[in-house]
């Protein structure tokens, strides 16, 4: 499956006029207890990302949005992001509001699951047996949530059309490897995003 930098250099537009894209942006969340340089890090990651995808469009325009930890589509859709990420609300409402849909992408029931069971296994620890077992039923439930989500994308993103994923990387790197083999996918990496992730390694030391 290919993937494109959009920090390394813009793709030729003529190269990816055809078949679908997916452009993927990592999801950040704001840290406000932490330094002012990380804030002003984040702000600035948010502002190239919207660079990078006006970029990118020149290769398809956003016709569909998806958005890690929403289940429903349109405007219910977009006031849960503007309850989980206002930088990425910001993002999203441009584009919507340029002609792109929000679609549903989690199934409710098994975000919550999977929700609960990675709760459950930041919590145990003293029996192996338990630890064991619930780290099973996190692993299939996270299985489960996997295929939906990719399923979502390959069955709403259709022949021509340039979908933007809103996802934490961790999570993108699981379902990318399930999606129909002819979506292009890109990887947006603003400049920022290397330092914000040099500024959380700091802070975990400190």
């Amino acid at each position: 499956m290919p993937e494109t930098l959009g920090k390394i250099a813009k793709p030729s537009v003529d190269e990816f006029k055809e078949g679908r894209k997916l452009y993927c942006v990592p999801l950040l969340i704001n840290i406000k207890e932490g330094p002012s340089e990380y804030q002003e890090k984040y702000n600035l990651y948010w502002e190239q990302v919207a660079e990078h995808i006006n970029g990118l469009e020149k290769a398809g325009k956003v016709s569909k949005i998806y958005h890690e930890a929403v289940f429903l589509p349109e405007e219910k859709g977009l006031e849960a992001i503007k309850q989980l990420n206002e930088k990425s609300y910001q993002l999203v409402k441009h584009k919507v509001e340029q002609g792109a849909k929000l679609q549903a992408l989690e199934d409710r029931d098994l975000f919550n699951e999977y929700t609960d069971w990675l709760v459950a296994l930041s919590v145990v620890g003293r029996s192996k047996k338990v630890a064991d077992k619930v780290l099973e039923y996190y692993r299939e439930v996270s299985d489960r949530r996997d295929e939906h989500v990719a399923k979502q994308i390959n069955e709403t993103l259709k022949e021509g059309e340039a979908g933007m994923l809103i996802m934490s990387d961790e999570y993108r790197i699981h379902i990318q490897t399930q999606l129909s083999p002819d979506i292009q996918v890109f990887l947006v990496r603003p400049p920022a995003l290397n330092d914000i992730q040099q500024l959380l390694r700091e802070m975990l030391q400190r």
